[in-house]
């Protein structure tokens, strides 16, 4: 462990909280301990960011906006190339380092550093095709166009189950854009946000610039002086549900922006037109990677009634085949829950469905023997969508539920407050085009044939309705972070009114 974190440039003891180039620290400011959710052992701690630093923090964002701004956006995307080249770089000791503090299982730690080095290639494209629309004038001589200017400050809270992708769908494609931001890392996994910020610093002082990237590790009063902050023109949030709402709410408060990624609870249709070995493997996978911590994690299995039998069997037989332990390890499938709180809630859980008529088909039970915060990936027949079915809990449960007409089953999958992820397994063009309709799938995403689980950074990311409606990584989403503007320019000598007016 020493090894790795020297590599990636960390102390063992009191890392402090980066900010652009600088370290400002305060003493007697409170300490958050990095913890091993593998074996409960505290690996290093961090010293978080008071309201004061804060504000230094938020001065030196404000103060790098006015140059950056002002650099023609593909001499920005030449400092994200870098970027993204320093992460392959440092890729297998960062990805090793989310595997450790997280806990999920090394190549997707790995995979998750992959999509910090794919979204940098995005944006360094991106970073020449900031592009608005000329519009045709109704008045002589007169011409309409639309450009994008740089927003300002962003600020940026992830959540502990994706400690820096979903920072860099944000940051690479804001920095092209020409701002500045503050990453709120959460506080379960402050060590993966330092080593990413001491990686963006060496290569922000080889561009000879500062304050582009910059880090407050803190606890909740960092994330709401964030939110309130009228020098923060959007958020972007990733986490719970609830604490999106007070994100949301206090944003709106100062009439700000927000990109909301939430809670999911994402299905998948089997249709008895499906190939089940396709649809039991993007299953597993989806229901079990990162221990059911993923927002796009796979929750609710709609099967035909007439093949429901067979991929219940099919997938207890997968469950009970996948290797647990030291998410490090090779070989190993299943990694711990991030904390006991998580394997409280998880058990809570499944005493809520069994309550809801819910019968526990494998798993179920903790394994101590592994470490504090394992569990054994669950599988419930539940005989309807209940209540807890409607839930999000973020642990490796599986809910099976079956259907007889699929317009049954795409109702059932809409019923519940969540819209982000879905997919429909069938070999039929006319299912899949139904699912994929306006009065099919109402996510975000809606996938045939791949799970609900692993987003290319080349599509908009987010879901609909309690998902939050925000749209991060590719497409368009980087209107986002700039502010429109629409020009008229007159080149004529007289002015005329726009809708005919007259105004003599």
């Amino acid at each position: 462990m020493k090894s790795l974190l020297s590599e990636l440039g960390l102390k063992e003891h009191n890392l402090g909280t980066s900010t652009s180039a600088d370290v400002w620290l305060d003493s007697g400011a409170e300490a958050i301990a990095s913890v091993n959710p593998t074996t409960g052992d505290v690996i290093a701690s961090v010293q978080a960011a008071s309201l004061a630093s804060y504000g230094q923090v938020i001065s030196a964002a404000q103060a790098s906006f006015k140059t950056w701004r002002n650099l023609p956006a593909p001499k920005r995307g030449d400092l994200i190339r870098d970027f993204g080249n320093a992460l392959r770089e440092k890729k297998e000791a960062l990805g090793d380092l989310v595997s450790l503090e997280m806990g999920k299982i090394r190549p997707e730690g790995h995979g998750e550093v992959q999509e910090m080095i794919d979204i940098c290639d995005f944006a360094v494209g991106l970073s020449r095709q900031l592009y608005g629309l000329t519009m045709q004038s109704e008045r002589p001589q007169h011409r309409m166009y639309e450009q994008w200017h740089p927003l300002g400050v962003v600020g940026i809270i992830t959540a502990f189950n994706f400690p820096v992708a979903p920072w860099a769908w944000n940051a690479a494609i804001a920095a092209v854009c020409g701002d500045t931001m503050i990453w709120k890392p959460s506080e379960l996994t402050p060590l993966c946000a330092v080593a990413t910020q001491h990686i963006a610093n060496k290569v922000m002082a080889d561009h000879g610039v500062s304050g582009v990237f910059n880090l407050a590790v803190g606890k909740g009063d960092i994330g709401k002086a964030l939110s309130e902050d009228r020098a923060v023109p959007l958020i972007s949030f990733t986490g719970s549900i609830p604490t999106g709402r007070k994100v949301a709410q206090a944003v709106a408060a100062r009439l700000g922006k927000s990109i909301l990624e939430l809670g999911g609870n994402n299905a998948i249709i089997v249709s008895e037109k499906a190939n089940l070995d396709l649809a039991v493997r993007a299953i597993v996978f989806g229901a079990v990677g990162t221990a059911g911590q993923r927002c796009t994690t796979t929750r609710r299995i709609i099967a035909h009634s007439n093949i429901a039998k067979e991929l219940e069997t099919r997938l207890i037989s997968a469950y009970k085949q996948i290797p647990a332990g030291d998410p490090l390890k090779a070989g190993t499938l299943l990694g711990p829950l991030i904390h006991q709180k998580a394997v409280s809630n998880m058990m809570a859980a499944i005493e809520n469905a069994k309550a809801q008529g819910g019968e526990v088909l494998t798993g179920a039970k903790t394994m101590e023997n592994l470490g504090p915060s394992f569990v054994e990936p669950t599988i419930i027949r539940m005989p309807k969508q209940q209540a807890i079915v409607c839930e999000e809990t973020f642990a490796p449960i599986l809910y099976l539920m079956t259907y007889d007409r699929l317009e049954q089953a795409i109702a059932m999958h809409n019923d519940v407050p969540q819209g982000l992820s879905s997919a429909l397994f069938t070999d039929s063009l006319s299912e899949a085009e139904a699912f994929l309709s306006a009065s099919g799938s109402d996510c975000g995403i809606a996938n045939i044939n791949i799970g609900t689980s692993g987003a290319e950074i080349g599509g908009a990311f987010g879901g609909e309705k309690e998902t939050g409606g925000g749209r991060e990584s590719g497409s368009d989403a980087w209107k986002a972070y700039m502010r429109r503007q629409t020009n008229t320019i007159n080149w004529g000598k007289t002015l005329p009114l726009a809708q005919g007016i007259e105004f003599n």
